[in-house]
């Protein structure tokens, strides 16, 4: 027996060791290092180095390979921080390092990166990355969220050697926040991924199966009295445009400027004033023959940037804000149409402010104003014409307090205002957030509460939306259960998306996945989900819906896995387009099967294919999907990618007058092609290029009509469909070849040729190659576009304006 106690106490200081928090000593400096990561500086010699690093990933079994040993040093002064990062490999030559832009550091290229939480509340991290190709990244880190759309100006370099590869650093005061004491608790992990050895170590050990990576940071020690310069910088920038489109060339410039200031330590401020968005990557239009509209990833940078405040209760739609017209207040005169109708409102200017106070407070504020925007309506008899007010001066605005506490858990008030000119419509939604876990990573308890405000001419309504879940977030096994309600007025779309409201749903789920590879899997995982879905007024079932999802990933980097799922019967309150009705749509099962081979290799693919059956309806569909990769060299490489669906016998709205409801059977065939090319000079400069074509017909030739009966069914009837015909052949093109140079840290220029091509006629029973000559025969939008964008921090340039004084 005494000889078993020192025993257990050895197990236990084994097993509790890696769960400790190190401690890694940060060093004032008075002497900034050259960043050109040769690290041959004096002041790396004379610094502590950490290292002992842990397994992360496939698990966190095993000891890192000495050969592979990492080790980081840490200094700082009044500028900036700096990390020099030492990665031995037995190997050198033969590290992948695929050249990539600014934060595409996920490619086929080791990489370093550094988790900084300069508010030490196991939350809140910035991750700064480099590659082996020397390839930079940035993104904010929370709980349960990566924001790669978050962008500040940070330096760093890598070189290579017979020993391995090296980073060194350089991460100015301007690229974050902390609290404003003398004396900083910061934490920190770094992460090194190999991605040959399909590994990643991290200096602090995390547990893979509990909690959060943000909440296993080692500390940092001895920052203090930091007295940083102030922290505004400026992003003048300049575009000119030439467009072609049937015949008529048009040119225009323009320049504007984004600005970031740091009113304390804590809280930046930034705004962009007279904004120009022409570059921004083109979305991806398909056909759209449902209820509810279309909706597109925001691309602005301006709005992906720094938001992840913001995006607390799902309650904020960026991209409502310039958006298509909410449409004029007055009716048309008699033979009155419009002839010039504005697809999207101007920004006129953004700003927002956003930190976090050294009690885990954090305060985000985002403000907007939209122009007046005005339609031209034309007389038809008499051709006198006229400007109609179709989109008032707006105002957009949101408001965010979310309170952090326990290194896991937080409360958020949210608040979102649109207010308009005149007497055009209003809105004012308030959300409560809360997202709860226990202090041992068991259980989490989340949810929300939003209430929704929309007043307008003559009337005001306000609608309520509810949603609680609870989860068990530890170990292999996990299951979920959860509640989500919605009345009938529930209404946030002029500044948020919903698409639905009215009902009352419940969820529940179980999950098992393993967290250490075994001989055959890195990893696997089961999930099953099971929804019961109800109207709230009436309280009647609308449809259930079982869910099976597989995952696999094999020791040799080979996924697959598939989803089978079953829908019971679903009566659709919304196809039918008029208050109170729906369709019955029969009970259907179906699923789909796909695999994904090793991106290490230069041949890769992916494949996706699925099938669904409708059990009283003949209707059936398939999906296709294949999407080859070859990587020719570290510099090039080419994605395919052709999406074939099928769906045979569908049926769907196509008219109402107001009381009936008219409904068609229709074969829907959709084909899409992208093609994604890159070449990469070095991580500085690429030439891209962006393909999609996107062909869908939606055709009524079965001659098949419908009205729809009060109980959900259909009956047959004739319909005549000369007035309104359904027949849809709709084709697109879009094409994006552009010239990338990143010239300075935070300055880009950018050359962008694009093309368009559009075309929507009734002709569906036309082949994807008739289409194609149709497509071609319409006029073409051919848009040529530089935009070069200059980054100035106010400390480099106050000298001038002292000189001037």
């Amino acid at each position: 027996m005494r000889n078993l106690i020192p025993i257990l106490l050895l197990l236990i200081c084994i097993y509790a060791y890696p769960q400790q928090k190190k401690t890694l000593e940060a060093v004032r400096i008075e002497n900034a290092p050259k960043i050109d990561g040769l690290l041959d500086d004096a002041i790396w010699q004379s610094l502590p180095a950490y290292g002992d690093f842990f397994m992360y990933e496939p698990g966190n079994e095993g000891e890192v390979d000495p050969a592979y040993k990492t080790e980081v040093k840490m200094a700082y002064d009044d500028r900036a921080v700096y990390v020099a990062a030492y990665m031995h490999d037995p190997d050198p030559e033969n590290i992948l390092s695929q050249f990539s832009q600014r934060d595409e550091v996920f490619v086929q290229a080791d990489y370093f990166s550094i988790a900084l939480n300069t508010y030490n509340d196991g939350i809140n991290e910035t991750r700064f990355y480099v590659t082996s190709a020397g390839t930079i990244g940035d993104a904010r880190r929370s709980l349960n969220n990566f924001d790669f759309g978050y962008n500040v100006v940070f330096e760093c370099k890598v070189s290579k050697d017979e020993n391995g590869w090296y980073a060194e650093f350089k991460i100015p005061y301007n690229a974050l926040r902390f609290p404003e004491v003398d004396v900083q608790d910061w934490s920190v992990n770094f992460y090194r991924r190999l991605v040959g050895k399909n590994e990643t170590h991290t200096w602090n050990f995390i547990k893979n199966s509990v909690g959060s990576a943000t909440q296993y940071n080692g500390l940092v020690s001895g920052v203090m009295n930091i007295d940083p310069p102030v922290r505004l910088t400026f992003f003048p920038f300049a575009q000119g445009v030439v467009s072609n489109f049937d015949g008529e060339t048009n040119t225009d410039f323009s320049a504007g400027m984004d600005l970031k200031y740091g009113l304390s330590d804590s809280f930046t401020l930034d705004a962009t004033l007279i904004p120009d968005f022409g570059q921004v990557a083109f979305d991806k239009v398909r056909l759209n023959l449902g209820p509810f509209e279309q909706t597109f990833n925001e691309n602005r940078q301006f709005f992906t940037e720094g938001v992840d405040l913001f995006n607390k209760g799902n309650i904020f739609f960026s991209r409502r804000i310039g958006n298509s017209p909410s449409g004029p207040l007055e009716d048309l005169q008699e033979n009155e149409t419009f002839t010039k109708y504005p697809e999207r409102v101007n920004l006129l200017n953004a700003l927002k402010i956003s930190g976090r106070t050294r009690g885990k407070l954090g305060v985000g504020v985002l403000n907007a104003i939209t122009e007046r925007t005005y339609a031209r309506a034309e007389d038809t008899i008499t051709g006198n014409s006229r400007d109609v007010l179709v989109e008032p001066l707006a105002n957009y605005n949101i408001m965010v307090l979310d309170q952090q506490f326990n290194d896991n858990s937080s409360v958020s008030i949210i608040n979102s205002n649109v207010t308009r000119e005149g007497s055009f419509r209003d809105s004012n939604v308030t959300g409560l957030v809360f997202d709860l876990a226990d202090k041992g990573n068991n259980f989490r308890f989340s949810g929300r509460g939003i209430m929704s405000n929309v007043s307008e001419i003559d009337s005001r309504t306000t609608g309520i939306r509810t949603e609680l879940d609870f989860y068990r977030i530890k170990g292999k096994f996990r299951y979920r259960f959860g509640h989500d309600f919605a009345d009938k007025e529930l209404d946030i779309n002029d500044l948020g998306l919903n698409f639905t409201n009215n009902y009352n749903n419940f969820v529940a789920g179980a999950s098992y996945q393993i967290f250490e590879p075994t001989a055959t899997f890195n990893t696997y995982s089961f999930s099953f989900t099971a929804r019961h879905r109800r109207l709230y007024k009436p309280s009647v079932q609308t449809g259930n819906n079982f869910d099976m999802n597989l995952f696999f990933v094999t020791t040799k980097r080979f996924a697959f896995g598939g989803n089978f799922g079953f829908n019971s019967k679903n009566d659709d309150y919304f196809e039918p387009r008029i208050e109170g009705r729906f369709v019955t749509f029969s009970s259907n099962l179906g699923g789909n099967i796909w695999c994904s081979s090793d991106y290490r290799k230069k041949f890769a693919y992916d494949i996706n294919f699925g099938h669904r059956t409708w059990f009283d309806d003949p209707q059936q569909s398939y999906f296709f999907d294949l999407s080859p990769r070859y990587r020719f060299s570290d510099r090039f490489l080419l994605v395919f990618s052709t999406e074939v669906s099928l769906r045979e016998d569908q049926f769907g709205y196509i008219n109402d007058d107001g009381i009936d409801v008219f409904m068609g059977q229709r074969d829907i065939t959709n084909l899409e092609n992208e093609i994604t090319a890159s070449f990469n000079f070095d991580p500085y400069k690429a030439i891209d290029l962006r393909f999609r074509n996107f062909w869908s017909t939606a055709d009524y030739s079965d001659n098949v009509f419908f009205i729809l009966n009060e109980d959900g069914s259909r009956s047959e009837i004739e319909y005549d469909t000369t007035e309104n015909n359904p027949n849809r052949n709709f084709n697109i093109w879009n094409l994006d070849l552009s010239f990338r140079w990143r010239f300075a840290p935070g300055s880009e220029a950018t050359l962008l040729y694009r093309n368009q091509i559009f075309n929507l006629d009734e002709l569906s029973t036309l082949d994807y190659g008739e289409s194609l000559n149709n497509l071609f025969a319409q006029p073409k939008q051919n848009t040529v576009s530089l935009r070069i964008t200059y980054f100035v921090d106010y400390n480099n340039v106050k000298g001038l304006f002292k000189k001037k004084a």
